[in-house]
């Protein structure tokens, strides 16, 4: 991966005089003009636009490789060679939301899921890059054809800070999304799961059964409760073309019928935020023993899942103190995931905070995986922007390698230095 960075201002020369005075000086001009082209060569960045399609032939699709990413990613973070925004280097980005009214007729109206966030992170290892997802989110773009966040993400050599590629960010960011609870149910669900119980059949859904599928290849069942007709029909097309091994797919009318019997469960509906009243709840006589939640969405839980014989893990502690120290209390009203829930129950001594596990841990061998069989396990999936540079990073050198996307060029020469 190329490194752009330009002599500091203070290098030494070297020049060579010779004997021969005038002959000296042209040594000296030959030699400074050539330090020059040297600089003008070193000065110079270009970096790579990823298109969607760009993206797809280098691999963002590729969810098993996303997976084993995302897993590194987790390993890296438990050690803290990462670093996010915030004063505690974990928080989930910056966003800008809109008032209920406004003096401003051409102001935005904060409709649900209305912002716009940046998302900027650095991630060590073999990654060793920074990079920062750029959005703008609205549910009503669905009315309009588009997708609820439009994204883009800027790669950057950590060094120097020149961009290396600025690619599209919504397959990058499904996939990295997706890949989370797969990392989880390696390390946390039952070796012999097979079947699935989605809540909300859109893109979040489909990315999280991959996931699933790549990490528990023995799924041949799928239990799915949507809202509309057309989001169930674009997830069953999908779900027939990409895993014709799952057998047994039953459309269900109730989150009761999504949790019970299920062996892993996830939650990837969208909807309105500020009453946790309204919030999807699992109740415990609903929850299967063995069974493995993975929760990226809207989610509650009833007084039996917060029992302790009930393990909460979530993808980074950190990201939950962030978030916490960020927002008005109780903070559940303002962030529907699952691990701030978890934050007001320890706020509120409902539960103690050694309670809760975070994934990194177990990857790293310094916590247990599953203990045994009957074990339930509840995993929120806030996530994160160390999770954009990961995958973004692989994707972009494997652009790289192959010579995809096109060539933009920054500058030769910065005008201002």
């Amino acid at each position: 991966m190329p490194v752009h960075e330009r002599l500091p201002e203070d290098t030494p020369t070297e020049p060579v005089f010779d004997q021969g005075g005038s002959k000296g000086l042209r040594g000296l001009i030959s030699t400074t003009l050539k330090e020059l082209s040297t600089m003008t060569e070193d000065t110079k960045i270009d970096f790579v636009y990823l298109s969607e399609q760009d993206m797809i032939k280098a691999g963002v699709t590729d969810m098993p490789a996303c997976v084993d990413a995302m897993e590194e990613m987790f390993g890296l973070l438990y050690h803290g060679d990462y670093r996010m925004a915030g004063p505690n280097n974990d928080s989930h980005g910056a966003a800008i939301s809109f008032p209920e009214t406004s003096p401003f007729p051409d102001m935005p109206k904060p409709t649900a899921d209305r912002r716009f966030m940046a998302m900027p992170a650095y991630l060590g290892g073999q990654f060793r890059t920074a990079g920062m997802k750029w959005y703008g989110s609205n549910i009503a773009n669905r009315e309009k054809g588009l997708p609820r966040s439009i994204l883009m993400f800027c790669l950057n050599d950590a060094d120097t800070g020149a961009p290396l590629a600025f690619m599209s960010a919504n397959l990058l960011s499904a996939y990295r999304t997706g890949a989370i609870p797969g990392v989880g149910a390696r390390h946390l669900a039952r070796k012999d799961s097979r079947t699935v119980g989605i809540l909300g059949p859109g893109v979040m859904a489909k990315t999280t059964l991959s996931a699933f599928m790549a990490t528990c290849p023995m799924i041949d069942t799928v239990k799915i409760k949507g809202r509309g007709q057309q989001s169930l029909d674009s997830f069953l097309g999908w779900l027939s073309g990409t895993f014709p091994q799952i057998t047994n797919v039953e459309i269900v009318d109730s989150i009761e019928a999504v949790v019970r019997d299920s062996d892993l469960v996830t939650f990837c509906n969208s909807g309105a935020v500020g009453d946790p009243s309204t919030y999807p709840k699992v109740r415990r006589e609903w929850v299967k023993p063995g069974a493995f939640l993975a929760m990226p969405a809207l989610c509650d839980i009833d007084e039996g899942m917060k029992r302790l014989d009930i393990r909460k893990v979530v993808d980074n502690t950190g990201l939950y103190d962030a978030w916490y120290h960020e927002l008005p209390k109780p903070a559940h009203v303002y962030v529907p995931i699952l691990g701030v829930k978890f934050m007001d129950m320890i706020a509120e001594g409902a539960m103690n905070r050694d309670q809760l596990e975070d994934i990194g841990k177990i990857i790293a061998g310094d916590a247990p995986g599953r203990q045994h069989d009957d074990e339930i396990i509840i995993m929120s999936v806030g996530g994160m922007p160390v999770e954009d540079v990961a995958w973004g990073t692989v994707v972009y050198r494997n652009a790289i390698e192959q010579g995809i996307g096109v060539k933009l060029n920054l500058w030769d020469v910065p005008v201002l230095r």
